[in-house]
């Protein structure tokens, strides 16, 4: 058993929220399911709600945590394990191909602050084969976003940019009243596993990636609207894709298909089968 460190006054500028019930911990320590063979990366451990079972699980995990503060009292909660590794850093800026090295893929977790997760998904996405998985607790609001169908409220430009990478899994709802400080949001935990092989392959992702925040610049606005500086209704309709819809009822498969149009530069695409 770990010891105890000294306690830590939460804080707002790094969106601290720190986990404290036991359930939900084990609940989330059960749906990452570590084995001691794999190689976890914990961001943000905070005081080490998630980093003790996780450790105990595996014997060996790397966390990534951005307040010094909180370091020595992790150094000191953790003494005894001999694989346990403190990076000191901000996670949205951490090379995480390179962590990997020549290693077994990565797999991340954590408990992300609100205000930095949506960026850090980001990062993390452009990682490419580097990581094998990744268990969040996030704003429910993001998960919703993230595991969002095409045609509802919540389908978006981050719901096409982490399924287009991902197989995207909403596990479970966390109410405010595990943390300290208290949140004034419901959290959910979510789980994205990078798909082995795209089902849908963009010739090139950034102008994929350019294309869909083009598209939901104004999500009221038609296709024909949002992208007539790149694309004319003519193309999309030999795309097989009505100008006269919205960003938000296109699939990922439909916008790759528009990206890889434009980056064939061919004025004249065929007739979608």
């Amino acid at each position: 058993m770990a010891s105890r460190s000294p306690v830590h006054q939460a804080r707002k500028r790094f969106g601290q929220n720190f986990l404290r019930d036991p359930g939900i911990i084990s609940r989330i320590v059960r749906a990452i399911g570590p084995r001691p063979s794999e190689r976890l990366v914990e961001i943000g451990p905070g005081q080490g709600a998630l980093t003790e079972p996780l450790l105990e699980a595996t014997g060996r995990l790397e966390v990534i945590e951005l307040d010094r503060d909180l370091i020595p009292g992790l150094r000191v909660q953790f003494f005894n394990y001999p694989e346990f590794v403190i990076h000191e850093g901000d996670a949205l800026k951490f090379d995480f191909q390179a962590l990997r090295g020549e290693g077994e893929r990565l797999r991340v977790v954590g408990n992300l602050p609100y205000n930095i997760s949506t960026p850090l998904i980001a990062h993390l996405l452009q990682a490419g084969d580097a990581i094998a998985d990744m268990h969040f607790m996030l704003q429910k609001e993001v998960v919703d976003r993230l595991a969002a169908e095409p045609g509802g409220p919540d389908w978006g430009r981050l719901s096409v940019m982490a399924q287009y990478r991902c197989r995207v899994d909403s596990l479970f709802v966390v109410p405010p009243e595990a943390f300290v400080p208290r949140p004034k949001v419901d959290s959910a935990i979510v789980r994205l596993t990078p798909h082995g092989e795209l089902p849908e392959t963009a010739v090139d992702e950034a102008l994929l990636f350019a294309l869909v925040r083009e598209a939901f610049g104004q999500r009221r606005k038609t296709l024909r609207n949002n992208l007539k500086g790149r694309i004319d209704s003519a193309a999309l309709e030999a795309l097989g894709i009505d100008p006269a819809r919205r960003p938000q009822t296109l699939s990922v498969a439909e916008f790759v298909r528009i990206a890889n149009h434009l980056a064939s530069g061919d004025p004249q695409p065929g007739v979608a089968t």
